[in-house]
């Protein structure tokens, strides 16, 4: 009868930082989807707010709203800055980088954005009057059109050239 021959230990491996993981591109796109669908709502919210007032179904828009922004949206951009653009970065391809950096850049930039409409909309989930229609119907395009914009540029150029890289 052979004898098997023993397996090296794990133990005797050095360690070694965690490989990141490879993106999520569903995951990523249905991010995409839900953010044009709750920029809509977030003009639907100025358009109810100037029609009906503060009322349950004003807060609980607003409430949607700022959870999603809060929390997926930031999530999402976390993801990108972690997985998706180091490897794009670090690829040698200088017009694919370009795009990479205005995408980061991008993502302070709706930061900023959000943390300015984030304080008018908490007012409504609250239920205080306190809020500024005309700077929501203001901000609010110029907020959406760069969304707009960035993920254009995410999903025709960035997430292309990401898939290419992790076959």
């Amino acid at each position: 009868m052979n004898a098997a021959k023993p397996r090296p230990s794990s133990a005797k491996r050095p360690v070694r930082a965690p490989a990141p993981s490879l993106p999520d591109f569903d995951r990523l796109d249905a991010t995409h989807r839900q953010m044009m669908l709750t920029l809509e709502q977030l003009r639907l919210l100025i358009d109810q707010l100037e029609d009906q007032g503060l009322n349950e179904q004003t807060r609980s828009l607003a409430t949607e709203i700022c959870e999603f922004f809060d929390d997926s949206a930031r999530s999402h951009h976390a993801a990108e800055e972690q997985v998706v653009f180091p490897p794009l970065l670090a690829s040698g391809d200088a017009a694919l980088a370009h795009h990479v950096r205005r995408l980061q850049q991008d993502h302070g930039w709706l930061e900023e954005d959000w943390l300015e409409l984030r304080p008018q909309l908490r007012a409504v989930v609250e239920g205080y009057s306190g809020f500024d229609l005309a700077y929501l119907r203001a901000a609010i395009p110029v907020f959406t059109e760069l969304y707009r914009e960035h993920i254009a540029l995410e999903e025709d150029i960035v997430y292309p050239a990401s898939r290419q890289q992790t076959r």
